[in-house]
């Protein structure tokens, strides 16, 4: 077996620090040339590239660039070449190193997951908005096929069942959904919710935007867009299923009957091994379920009118490509101002509907982005009009 070499984006958030531990234990395997950042964690950056001997690291926010100096100096690692920007970002996920984690959150992972394909890498992708803003600008059928890993559990289970059939036997896609913490309540139950319960969540262990995301489900309706154009089955063809426990990470159903799960406590280094050495597994990433031991698993139906987000990203799945990406900018800005307690709870998916509502009529015509500067402008208005709607709250 060779060693690949690795380009991390988002190293020092959940999914950047996992995979780095997955890396730390097969050192054989896996030979880090990179390393990408917000910049508001620098001196965990400097101690990631310090650990790892990594030769470059960059940082989105140029004004965490000297400060990031200063740790890599005080650690005694001058040589280390820092960069900063979102260019110097795309530089590097476009260097051509063997594999690049995408593990970036939001929809400015989609020009460095683009630069990481053109330059032939493959990419583990646990950016879904990447898929969900980016749709066809981020990969052709080809790409889909031969270049992609996916890394959320979800499509990472989907993706591994996936194996079991061919595409056309497919009958349909289940994507399983814990239910957040506040699975079992009612709309109105929900009404004062806070952040510091919202980000309590009863399985996963993830950075806040993610975390808020899965209490509202808008994390789940998000998967179903991703699930579709990246496995390109039709929305109508997806369900979704809560599954408290965590344990089934999604399933394919075929159409003789039979479906296909992937099972395995939830540890997120699972999906993080498989993208970096697929089509290989690794050893030593994370404990299976123990069958010695009496378990049940759990399956309910989503309840769409407490959880409405799963519907309304549905909606812009069928509508068009842009409606998608405005979907997901809007409810990034409801997520940050309801995290700043500038929006109520309910006001996050309430918000994302107004905002979709408003610029309806803008949306139709071309469904599809010509460019990314185009999908930045939409993006950046619907920012706007969702920060207009806060603000008059």
């Amino acid at each position: 077996m060779t060693s690949a070499t690795v380009i991390i984006l988002g190293s020092t958030g959940s999914i950047g620090t996992q995979g780095l531990d997955v890396i730390a234990r097969h050192p054989d395997r896996f030979t880090v040339t990179g390393l990408a950042a917000g910049g508001a964690h620098v001196a965990l950056l400097a101690q990631q590239a310090v650990r790892f001997r990594v030769p470059q690291v960059a940082v989105f926010d140029k004004a965490a660039a000297a400060p990031l100096r200063e740790a890599l100096h005080a650690a005694g690692a001058d040589h280390v070449q820092v960069h900063a920007g979102p260019d110097a970002v795309n530089a590097m996920a476009g260097a051509g190193a063997d594999v690049v984690l995408n593990g970036i959150t939001g929809s400015i992972g989609l020009e460095p997951s683009i630069a990481a394909l053109r330059a032939g890498s493959q990419l583990a992708l646990a950016n879904k908005e990447s898929v969900v803003a980016g749709g066809h600008l981020l990969f052709d059928a080809q790409v889909r096929a031969h270049q992609i890993n996916p890394v959320d559990s979800e499509h990472s289970a989907i993706w591994q069942s996936l194996r079991s059939g061919t595409h056309g036997e497919v009958s349909k896609l289940v994507v399983t959904a814990s239910g957040g913490p506040f699975r079992g309540r009612t709309r109105e139950q929900m009404r004062d919710v806070t952040p510091e319960q919202a980000l309590d969540h009863p399985t996963w262990n993830m950075g806040p935007v993610v975390t808020i995301n899965s209490s509202t489900l808008m994390n789940k309706g998000l998967e179903v867009i991703e699930a579709s154009r990246l496995f390109d089955v039709p929305p109508e063809r997806i369900d979704v299923t809560v599954h408290p426990q965590s344990v089934v990470h999604s399933m394919v159903e075929f159409r003789d009957g039979a479906t296909i799960c992937q099972a395995s406590p939830p540890d997120m280094r699972l999906p993080i091994a498989l993208g970096l050495s697929a089509p290989e597994r690794l050893g030593d990433v994370s404990a299976a379920c123990d069958w010695t031991t009496a378990a049940t698993w759990t399956f309910e139906p989503l309840d769409d009118v407490a959880f409405p987000a799963v519907s309304l990203a549905r909606h812009c799945l069928g509508a068009s490509e842009k409606h998608t990406a405005v979907l997901n900018a809007a409810n990034e800005q409801a997520v940050h101002a309801f995290l700043d307690h500038r929006l109520p709870y309910l006001g996050i998916v309430d918000t994302v509907k107004a905002v979709l509502d408003e610029m309806d009529g803008e949306l139709r015509g071309r469904p599809l982005f010509e460019s990314v500067e185009e999908m930045s402008r939409i993006e950046h208005e619907a920012r706007r009009r969702a920060d207009d709607l806060i603000n008059r709250q």
